[in-house]
């Protein structure tokens, strides 16, 4: 994979997180991530959804007209969420009922219909598919931490094993709402962390007089 193509995937699970740093999909972010599995279930399924929906989206957009483009996205959008929800439905049932109307309201994800818009709709194939893989994995991740830290400490277990609960009483708190907005809000500050200290040692290694002769992998191609 070439610098821009690795550069269109990876942009999407840090740099531009959907979650974390572009603040979309906040609803179902709140709402599901009470449990890691129903993070994992709504990630996977938002992934697909966006990394196929994109695919498609990126094949056909010469042919739809500039003034139905929004409905025409948001079609092929529902049918593969369509296809997504009839195959949870059938193998995984109990994942179904947890996510409840969360799984159909894909349809209207503004990660997925904004990918569509501002990326699919400009951009050849392959770049549409890893930027929707790549956003998609991005999301996934957001929800996953967000899903096991509300899960553990709401109620001592993760995955549904039981980690703490025998011994500790679990706080309810975060698993409710306002438990979620808090770790929401933890996620971000850990997030804006962790990218301002990507950009100090990116300068230092840029502004470094032997930066052309050290072997130590800090530099911006490392990154």
């Amino acid at each position: 994979m070439n610098k821009a193509l690795y550069k269109e995937f990876s942009k999407g699970i840090l740099k531009e997180n959907p979650v974390l740093k572009l603040m979309l999909g906040t609803c179902p972010t709140l709402a599901i991530t009470t449990s890691a599995v129903n993070a994992i279930g709504m990630g996977l399924a938002a992934t697909i959804v966006l990394t196929c929906s994109n695919a498609a989206i990126s094949l056909i957009k010469r042919f739809i007209p500039n003034s139905v483009r929004i409905p025409a996205y948001i079609t092929i959008i529902a049918g593969f969420v369509s296809i997504i929800q009839l195959l949870i439905k059938a193998f995984t049932p109990e994942i179904d009922k947890t996510l409840g109307i969360y799984l159909p309201l894909i349809v209207v994800n503004c990660i997925i219909l904004g990918r569509a818009e501002v990326f699919a709709s400009k951009n050849r194939f392959l770049p549409s598919v890893l930027d929707g893989l790549g956003m998609g994995i991005g999301f996934s991740a957001a929800l996953l931490c967000m899903g096991a830290i509300r899960e553990f400490l709401g109620r001592g277990t993760l995955f549904d094993i039981p980690i703490t609960a025998e011994f500790l009483p679990p706080i309810i708190i975060f698993i409710l709402p306002p438990g979620g907005f808090f770790v929401f809000g933890m996620l971000i500050a850990l997030s804006k962390i962790l990218a301002k200290n990507k950009k100090e040692i990116e300068s230092a290694c840029q502004n470094c007089e032997i930066k052309n002769k050290c072997d130590i992998s800090c530099t911006k191609e490392a990154l």
